[in-house]
């Protein structure tokens, strides 16, 4: 399997301190670069990469190393990885020497610690030829499987990068973890795309999939699942223990549009207009939830840079007419992270925003800021839609392979162009109990739906009810049925 090492230093790793911790592998290795200049392999005389060294981040943002490692770290700081091949016993010591030698020079330390060294290691063995990058320890037609151990499996540049790969390959990405791994939030939201899965290995009961818990095995080409004489699935006993616990995630998912009229954002030969800013709606949720805005921005984890929405906008202009998919992370005090995939369609710039924030024994989440939040979303950020929910699980926003319950809807917002589509008289009488609360001008209002109050299971079927009505609402719904 792969194994990752990372460096983390005050001083920056310029080159020469890269050479001497390149130099681990003594005079017979050599280097070669990939990834237009950002990953250097050190390989073994025959060509073969043993480790790979990924362009040093600068983190800004603090609390990213204790959210991702257990390790703190004041910022800035820089983070280094190396991974090295599973293919080769003396890779995994080679990558440990390579950050270790960083450390030496510039400060800091290593994760895990006790791999860090400053040894010469003698790769002299030999082994098959191989010009690739050792991103994946397995490679079928339909299946990349990757092997990995580290407290958080988080949305890493790497792992963005190699499901931008599998994707293109039209292979399936399956990551194969310990049981004591735990996905972050956004890593947690792409393994739940198909056909990607996140394979635990259990040593009493085999595999199981971390978010569903069916028992797998490998048929095929691919971890599947194992299906009993009668075609269904069996969950592993691993996935049912849970225990009790008093914390809560809340949730928070909406979508904004500016209009087309407005979508000077990304034309490539006008410049923007001042007063429009990506990221305005998300930094507005984050201090009426937390009281603060966000800490910081990324297009990955760890989440490295400080909140600037005006630099976001910039990225995101950049990256037009393609999607943008972005992480915001919030101060250690309270754990809160969201990620936005930014589209140019035919009704203008849409922002899709999932916000998660954790809350302890004893901590309430702050469900009498929503109604507000919502009206401030519709009269200013142009929001579409906002679901906001209440769920069991850890304060820390990890998951962990262990069964979880749904989360608990407490309001449903929909936005005055929806309402007007499906006729404010039928959108204002769903099947519930609840009566809506108008938002924004009396002549094209929204409607913000109360659902619960985060404990209440039966707010999952007021949902789904609504649900149902205000679809049957939309205009060809009736031909449709």
């Amino acid at each position: 399997m792969t194994k990752d090492v990372i460096a983390l230093t005050p001083e920056m790793p310029d080159t020469w301190a890269l050479l001497a911790g390149l130099y681990a592998g003594g005079p017979r290795t050599h280097v070669s670069a990939g990834s237009e200049g950002a990953v250097l392999r050190l390989c073994a005389p025959d060509g073969r990469p043993l480790v790979s060294v990924e362009a040093p981040l600068l983190v800004q943002v603090p609390g990213e190393a204790e959210r991702l490692l257990g390790r703190d770290m004041p910022v800035p700081f820089w983070w280094t990885e190396a991974r090295a091949s599973g293919a080769v016993p003396e890779a995994e010591r080679l990558a440990g020497s390579v950050c270790g030698r960083l450390a030496l020079l510039l400060g800091g330390g290593t994760w895990p610690e006790t791999a860090a060294s400053t040894d010469v290691v003698d790769v002299s063995a030999a082994v098959a030829p191989d010009d690739g990058q050792p991103v994946v320890d397995v490679l079928t037609e339909s299946t990349a499987v990757v092997l990995t151990d580290r407290p958080v499996l988080a949305l890493t540049t790497w792992l963005s990068e190699v499901l931008r790969d599998t994707a293109e390959s039209g292979r399936a990405l399956q990551i194969v973890t310990p049981p004591h791994v735990r996905l972050s939030a956004p890593g947690r939201a792409t393994l739940l795309q198909p056909p990607n899965r996140w394979v635990v290995q259990d040593p009493d009961q085999g595999y199981y999939d971390g978010l569903s818990g069916a028992v797998l095995r490998w048929q095929g080409g691919t971890f599947a699942p194992a299906l009993g004489a009668d075609g269904s699935a069996s969950v592993a006993e691993a996935f049912g223990r849970t225990s009790p616990s008093a914390e809560r995630q809340l949730l928070v998912a909406f979508r904004t549009t500016l209009p087309a009229q407005e979508d000077v954002v990304f034309r490539t030969t006008l410049p923007a207009q001042e007063d429009v800013v990506l990221g305005d709606g998300v930094e507005t949720a984050w201090r009426a939830l937390t009281g603060s805005p966000p800490a910081g921005w990324g297009t990955a984890e760890p989440v490295n840079l400080p909140w600037s929405a005006h630099r976001l906008t910039g990225l995101a202009r950049d990256r037009a007419p393609d999607p943008t998919h972005l992480i915001v992370a919030g101060h250690p005090d309270r754990p809160a992270l969201g990620w936005i995939r930014v589209t140019r369609t035919t009704a203008g710039v849409e922002q899709d925003v999932t916000l998660t924030l954790g809350y302890g024994d004893g901590e309430a989440p702050p469900l009498d800021a929503i109604t507000p939040l919502a009206e401030t979303l519709v009269e200013e950020h142009g929001l579409t839609t906002m679901l906001v929910s209440v769920r069991r699980a850890p304060r820390d926003l990890t998951t962990a392979p262990v069964l979880q319950g749904p989360p608990q809807p407490v309001a449903f917002t929909l936005g005055a162009r929806d309402v007007r589509s499906i006729g404010l008289t039928h959108a204002r009488r769903p099947p519930i109990a609840a009566r809506p609360v108008a938002l924004g001008p009396a002549a094209a209002p929204a409607l913000h739906y109360p659902l619960g109050d985060g404990a209440d299971p039966g707010a999952l079927t007021e949902l789904q009810h609504l649900a149902a009505h205000l679809r049957a609402g939309m205009p060809g719904a009736a031909q449709e049925a």
